[in-house]
């Protein structure tokens, strides 16, 4: 665990060399993966990098571990509070589309929530060119294979250090790091809404998702599952589709 950690750090060093930046930052929401990222930055860039928290309908237990992991990381702390920005533009988009009678109420909750995804994306890179840091993402290989990520959003990133590892593997990162274990220990969520988790919205488990990455049986429903959300999702790991005009 210790060359892996080590190789994780140096590849961070190297990529924000290259970038010609100077230093890092990720945005802490209080989850595992985030935390692990805030962990590995810190340890790569001890005198600059910055763990960023965005609270905006969040789950004062995820504030708390946010502010935890910070402190304990001992990364560099700053709060933007987003509740006041979200709410202005969202109601704004919200109205003139009433207004035009063509506001969609069953994609509500999910435009709702992938607008704060972004905001903190924009956010964190307003953040970034302020300091001249490389935004860093929390995505994990499970999420990054089955999709389960904003587009442009939490997918808005410089660097992807721990999207290699499955899920398993980054608790196992975390406790190397020393992430606290009620962090490694609390259920997923993507804090999308009041009760949101990751495995009930997926239906399926991260065990599951695991166990298929690493080509181990799984059973027929969830492989179905996995196969779904991987062939719906391939456009958000890759570059915008081109039009190519075709030579007379």
């Amino acid at each position: 665990m210790e060359k892996t950690v080590n190789q994780i750090v140096e590849w961070l060093q190297l990529q924000t060399k290259q970038a010609n930046a100077n230093g890092l930052l990720v945005g802490v929401s209080g989850g595992l993966d985030s935390a692990v990222v805030a962990y590995l930055i810190k340890r790569a860039f001890p005198n600059a990098s910055l763990g960023v928290a965005m609270p905006l309908k969040s789950n004062p237990k995820d504030i708390a571990h946010a502010d935890q992991v910070i402190a304990e990381s001992k990364i560099t702390p700053l709060t933007i509070d987003l509740t006041e920005t979200h709410k202005m533009l969202y109601s704004n988009i919200k109205n003139q589309l009433i207004e035009n009678n063509e506001w969609n109420k069953e994609t509500d909750r999910m435009a709702d929530a992938n607008l704060r995804a972004r905001l903190r994306m924009s956010t964190l890179y307003t953040i970034a060119t302020n300091y001249r840091y490389l935004v860093v993402g929390t995505d994990n290989a499970s999420e990054w294979f089955t999709g389960y990520f904003t587009k442009y959003g939490d997918g808005g990133v410089d660097m992807l250090p721990i999207v290699d590892f499955t899920k398993q593997e980054v608790r196992e990162l975390a406790e190397y790091l020393g992430v606290p274990h009620d962090i490694i220990n609390k259920k997923p969520s993507a804090d999308l809404w009041e009760g949101q988790t990751d495995e009930e919205e997926m239906g399926t488990t991260y065990d599951k998702i695991d166990a298929f990455i690493k080509g181990e049986p799984v059973p027929d429903e969830d492989r179905l599952i996995i196969e779904k959300m991987h062939k719906q999702t391939e456009h958000k790991r890759n570059i915008p589709s081109q039009f190519r005009r075709s030579l007379p």
